[in-house]
């Protein structure tokens, strides 16, 4: 089981491969604020939810200075396929590998329909411009999830 990030740890850094196969990076956003939400699996309905509401708010978020990376175990044509079925502006990235997922305490054991199962753990993490964590939120719910975020930030 990874480790649950607490504010003020260094976010870690990380590059992945984005819907198109290009790389981004943490360090690529050095300066603004990130969030990080990691989801289990793209086209299914509850990440779908999630995925579109960040898209809704993504200007909203933009504006008050924040990027908005969405991490999953997809590979980069999944999240493709994704990203134009639902029409999706976020950043889509894929973590096969489940390295990422793991080093930000999004992966491990969950209760799935009363079942303790392994898997990703839906979670967001708000990165601040000098890459330390503002919050880290696990077991978020997909829906209503992102309005609560714009509240709590005070956007």
């Amino acid at each position: 089981m990874s480790e649950r990030l607490q504010p003020g740890d260094t976010a870690p850094a990380f590059t992945l491969p984005d819907a198109d196969g290009n790389d981004v990076s943490l360090a690529d956003h050095k300066g603004r604020k990130v969030i990080v939400y990691f989801y289990p699996a793209a086209l299914t309905p509850g990440c779908t939810k999630q995925a579109c509401d960040f898209t809704d708010n993504l200007e909203l978020l933009a504006d008050a200075g924040y990027d908005v990376i969405g991490v999953s175990p997809d590979k980069p044509e999944k999240l493709a396929k994704f990203r134009e079925k639902e029409d999706l502006k976020v950043t889509l990235v894929g973590d096969p590998e489940k390295k990422v997922l793991e080093a930000y305490g999004a992966y491990g054991e969950k209760k799935l329909y009363g079942k303790t199962v392994t898997g990703v753990i839906r979670s967001t993490v708000v990165v601040d411009e000098d890459g330390k964590v503002e919050r880290a939120l696990y077991n978020v719910k997909a829906t209503g999830h992102v309005a609560k975020i714009i509240k709590d930030l005070g956007i």
